[in-house]
């Protein structure tokens, strides 16, 4: 990783962590795994001048991110870009609404990938697959959930492969955890960390860069 550039976190409400809008440094990278991960390397690296930002937005499905993906990831120009994505199209599928009516995560995914890697070349891509436990919004339904997020696993998977990005595997980190200590410990509503649960992304997504060595 060189000198003086700047670490982008993109995704929905599991990024967002309700960061702040403005400029108070205490609150802009929100409360969740971003803001673990943001502590670790720049406590790590001060010599770096790390930059990092956040611009996960609640909510979001693929579809969303690739809207704004000009003005929160293009014009940023970041040397690393991470993305966690994918529990909102699932959501509007399981719950039956109209924006759920066709499921676009692996085109509007295959779409905002071939535009990034055009645009910007030199980024580093970290995508991380989205998770869920069964407990909450999740449990009536779980065989279904399971099914849909599986899919959606196996395509963020087949997606780091075909673009040349970092995978960073989270089901198997929370199915392994919940045998220590039930579902809700982690994910709260089957979908949304705890902080144990931030902790574990930040802590699967710190080894699995560090195996890349892009954190060196």
């Amino acid at each position: 990783m060189s000198q003086n550039r700047l670490i982008l976190f993109q995704g929905d409400s599991i990024t967002d962590g309700n960061r702040d809008r403005g400029q108070d440094l205490n609150h802009i990278l929100g409360h969740g795994y971003a803001y673990i991960i943001a502590g670790m390397l720049g406590g790590k690296y001060p010599e770096r001048n790390l930059s990092f930002v956040n611009r996960g937005v609640s909510g979001d499905r693929v579809s969303d991110l690739y809207a704004r993906w000009n003005e929160d990831a293009i014009s940023l120009q970041p040397e690393v870009l991470s993305i966690l994505i994918g529990v909102n199209d699932a959501w509007r599928i399981m719950s039956g609404e109209p924006s759920g009516a066709t499921d676009r995560f692996e085109r509007a995914y295959v779409h905002l990938l071939t535009e990034t890697v055009e645009v910007l070349p030199k980024t580093r891509l970290v995508l991380c697959e989205p998770f869920i436990l069964p407990v909450g919004a999740t449990a009536d339904k779980w065989e279904e959930w399971r099914a849909l997020l599986g899919r959606y696993q196996r395509i963020t998977r087949e997606l780091a492969e075909q673009f040349n990005a970092v995978h960073v595997p989270l089901q198997d980190r929370f199915d392994e955890a919940a045998k220590q200590k039930e579902p809700a410990y982690w994910l709260w509503d089957g979908v949304h960390p705890t902080a144990a649960g931030h902790h574990l992304i930040a802590e699967r997504w710190m080894s699995v860069a560090d195996q890349h060595g892009f954190l060196k």
